[in-house]
């Protein structure tokens, strides 16, 4: 594999287990290895040293680099900007690349034309064979079908160069990689998808990992700012239920109001409306899953809580981000 052009993988973590098991996948996968592989410590305290051993036959290319929690955007910025090779390939530390992945890269990178920025890896998320899915595994299924996400994204050194990188006013692992490939596009670059697979692993989850889930929100409402409001089209993202929320929520609040005032009719009303709209959220999400009594307990009580939090966070980021203005690149 000679021929094709060399690449670094940048790995951003948090010190998660998992990164043992997407470091020695790496160095399993065979055809054409990286140049290094630079894994940035995001930890806010590192507490003991990263796993690194388990890269195995390419641990003499392993770099370490630490950011100090500055979150996902700014741990991406840090790696690439090191970066010596044409190609600069993100991966999360809870990926496993394939066997084969090394050497479909490397089609992948040889066939690119000069005109493309950026070459998705497909993501493949194992799901349980014996049941129907969480709603938080079908929550992570959906990767399968998202556009260049940075849990295996290939893009040109040169690309990131002009754009100038993520954008760190992202401050999780949400929206950022969006970000970034609308601005590749916007610069003439085109992305494409290529052919090596990478497994995701759907990580544990508390039953309420859907309620601190809901701060994307007001990401999206820096794209909205960013972006314009057709940024869903051209990014390749599912609206969500956002303009739902916000009518559940306003008929929570408008039931809350009328009873204050005395009100009743009009209460019970705006009360049924919130029953019924709540009701069905729930039902979406408990109908499709496996339907033990934790799990429809669990979307019961978030099915409750989500519209306000996520209405609440939109509010928010909308309020906070009213000024942005987007990200300049270096020309």
């Amino acid at each position: 594999m000679s021929d094709a052009p060399a690449y670094t993988v940048v790995v951003p973590t948090i010190g998660r287990a998992c990164l043992a098991e997407c470091l020695r996948a790496l160095a399993e996968a065979r055809g054409h290895p990286p140049h290094e592989v630079v894994v940035v410590d995001d930890r806010p305290v590192p507490d003991g040293d990263l796993p690194v051993q388990a890269a195995g036959q390419l641990l003499d290319r392993v770099r370490v680099l630490r950011t100090g929690g500055e979150g996902p955007a700014a741990a991406r910025n840090t790696g690439w900007r090191t970066v010596r090779t044409p190609w600069t390939v993100f991966l999360d530390d809870d990926v496993q690349v394939l066997p084969d992945w090394s050497r479909l890269l490397a089609e992948d990178l040889r066939q690119a034309g000069e005109d493309v920025g950026g070459i998705q890896g497909r993501l493949q998320v194992p799901l349980p064979p014996d049941r129907r899915p969480t709603d938080w595994e079908r929550n992570t299924k959906g990767l399968e079908n998202a556009a260049w996400a940075t849990a295996d994204m290939a893009y040109r050194t040169q690309a990131l160069t002009r754009v100038g990188g993520f954008d760190e006013r992202f401050p999780r692992a949400f929206r950022e990689d969006a970000d970034l490939a609308l601005r590749v596009e916007r610069a003439g670059w085109s992305l494409v998808r290529g052919k090596r697979v990478t497994r995701h692993p759907v990580r544990a989850a508390h039953w309420w990992a859907s309620l601190p889930a809901q701060r994307g929100n007001a990401d999206d409402a820096l794209m909205n700012r960013l972006h314009g409001r057709d940024w869903w089209d051209r990014a390749q993202a599912p609206r969500g239920r956002l303009r739902r929320h916000l009518a559940v929520t306003g008929a929570a609040l408008a039931a809350a109001s009328c009873a204050l005032t005395g009100r009743r009719r009009a209460a019970t009303a705006w009360a049924a409306l919130w029953t019924l709209g709540t009701a069905e959220f729930a039902l979406a999400r408990i109908l499709p899953g496996p339907r033990t009594a934790g799990e429809i307990a669990g979307m019961l009580g978030t099915s409750v809580l989500i519209p306000p939090l996520a209405v609440r966070h939109w509010l928010r980021g909308t309020v906070r981000h009213r000024h942005a203005r987007p990200l300049g690149g270096t020309g």
